[in-house]
């Protein structure tokens, strides 16, 4: 999982070459909404043969299908940013500095792994 901050106004797929250069290993697949449907993204996704699960945009001329089974588990990551969000700091938004609020980012992350992780 990675985390990339942009700020309220830009465009999702504006983001998508910080988050891709930065998992250690590629994934077999990428997961996303709309915001990602670009030809640009998912020619760039093809060369290192990682599955681009992204619906396309209405207004999209040629329509391109996805695999929407696959697409269901980004319930799990939608999730994920309401566990979030419980946290105040995350969901209001108090940080002036973007590494602030990225730490804050980071510990309400590790808080919510270590739920599942956690055995005793």
């Amino acid at each position: 999982m990675a985390f990339h901050l942009t700020g309220g106004e830009a465009a999702d797929c504006k983001a998508y070459d910080a988050l891709i250069s930065l998992p250690e290993r590629a994934p077999g697949a990428l997961l996303a909404d709309k915001g990602y449907d670009a030809d640009a993204i998912r020619a760039d996704l093809a060369e290192p043969r990682i599955e681009a699960v992204i619906p396309g945009r209405s207004n999209r001329r040629v329509k391109i299908e996805h695999n929407r089974t696959l697409y269901k588990q980004r319930n799990r990551i939608e999730r994920m940013f309401g566990h979030l969000k419980v946290n105040r700091a995350i969901a209001t938004r108090y940080d002036q500095l973007a590494n602030s609020f990225l730490g804050m980012v980071h510990l309400a992350t590790a808080r919510y792994w270590l739920k599942f992780v956690h055995t005793a």
